[in-house]
């Protein structure tokens, strides 16, 4: 079959690999020169497969007015007079519930179950460990830290329901999170106990992208068009039958769309109007110098909302979560939040350095308002997508593909694909 791809970020790219796999032609076009160079590109580098609770959570809405009038608060909201944001929103508001929220949770932990057993069979593939192959994978664990003490004996109550889930998680008191994480210790005072996880894994999402440029490379049956942009998808009824492009069009079986907030303007043609919203996100990547205090384990500092992830020989450190409009452009005041949260909490660990010494980044994450991709055929015969993971694209883009090839390959999925349908955007 002649598969047609838009987007080469990490669902993208992964979609590519598991069909290439299964044998179809495929051909993946992305605007940018190379893969993973937008949303992925510096993403927090964590693997968090136990940690998928949806933005829409029970307790969102009360924080929300503290969160507005916090100038480094790790949600932002300019509202505009589009339409589509207020449609979102409202979607989003309904989804603040325990039993809407509880029933996301147990899908998405499902699809990135499935997505951690296929990661895992990759990185252990031959071929992944060749040259171009690397991306700074590790299971390193991770330690979400609570400063609340309120917060952390809610999240212990938690224990028994997320491990009935499939969950391998452990509550620790201040003392116990120390001496896991020595790092820490500059904070241990206003530490009131973490939860660690111990199967959760690193990595660097654009490296990962790129190497599954270089293996799909090796194969005569794929075709990456990079630097070409997609001007509109072609149709036969209702039937969708390829691309046009400003190098051409390209002719095709089955197009899927993986491309990320820019999906929206694309689609808007066919009728199709996925309810996605990009969640602004920032990062900064430190340089690890030698004696420095960085953490081993991954930490997610939960009050503020903020990741730190080892990635080789750096801090990755990222947060937030900006509905606003304006695209990937970087607000400085933001990305400089990052820089005092990191100093309050490593110490010297940048040693010394400033904002733009530190590679600071902006990406817009597609989301859905309960946090549920959209995987699979849409009303369009020929047209799929794989789309609105939100802040969790690395973490469920081997899942996603994988129940994506299944579906496309009359296969019985190894979870439920009803629960990601793509058939009502």
């Amino acid at each position: 079959m002649r598969v047609a791809i838009v987007g080469a970020g990490v669902v993208g790219m992964t979609t590519a690999w598991r069909l290439a796999n299964d044998g179809h032609e495929v051909t993946v076009v992305e605007r940018h020169d190379g893969p993973g160079e937008e949303t992925s590109f510096a993403n927090g580098g964590q693997l968090s497969y136990s940690y998928v609770a949806p933005l829409a959570g029970p307790g969102v809405l009360s924080k929300v007015p503290g969160w507005l009038l916090d100038r480094d608060s790790p949600m932002r909201f300019r509202p505009s007079m589009d339409p589509d944001q207020w449609r979102w929103l409202m979607a989003f508001v309904q989804a603040c519930n325990a039993s809407t929220s509880e029933a996301t949770t147990r899908k998405l932990l499902r699809l990135a179950f499935y997505s951690r057993d296929l990661m895992q069979a990759f990185v252990n593939r031959p071929e992944a460990r060749q040259e171009g192959g690397g991306f700074d994978f590790a299971r390193r664990g991770k330690l979400v830290v609570h400063r609340d003490a309120a917060a952390y004996d809610s999240a212990c109550r938690l224990l028994d329901y997320q491990a009935s889930l499939g969950c391998e998680q452990q509550a620790l008191d201040r003392d116990a999170t120390v001496a896991l994480e020595p790092a820490l210790a500059g904070i241990r005072q206003e530490i009131a106990g973490a939860i660690y996880t111990p199967s959760e894994e690193v990595g660097d999402c654009h490296l990962f992208c790129v190497s599954l440029a270089h293996l799909l490379q090796g194969n005569p049956a794929v075709t990456l068009k990079f630097g070409t942009r997609v001007t509109e998808l072609v149709r036969s009824g209702d039937r969708v039958t390829g691309l046009c492009t400003d190098q051409g069009d390209i002719a095709a079986d089955v197009v899927i769309v993986s491309g990320g907030i820019g999906s929206v303007p694309l689609l808007r043609p066919t009728g199709i109007r996925p309810m996605l919203w990009p969640l602004k996100g920032y990062s900064i990547t430190v340089p690890i110098a030698d004696g420095a205090r960085a953490p081993h384990i991954s930490v997610t500092d939960f009050a503020n909302k903020i990741v730190y992830a080892r990635i080789g020989n750096t801090l990755r450190v990222a947060g937030m979560a900006d509905i606003v409009r304006g695209g990937a452009i970087i607000d400085r005041e933001r990305a400089q939040t990052l820089v005092t949260q990191t100093r309050s909490v490593f110490g010297n660990v940048m040693n010394g350095a400033d904002l733009d010494a530190l590679q600071p980044w902006a990406g817009l994450r597609p989301a859905t308002p309960t946090g549920l991709p959209m995987i699979g055929e849409s009303r369009l015969r020929g047209l799929w997508l794989n789309l609105g993971h939100g802040a969790l694209g690395f973490t469920l883009a081997m899942g996603s593909a994988g129940l994506l090839a299944d579906r496309l390959a009359g296969r019985t999925p190894a979870i439920d694909a009803e629960d990601f349908s793509a058939a009502s955007a």
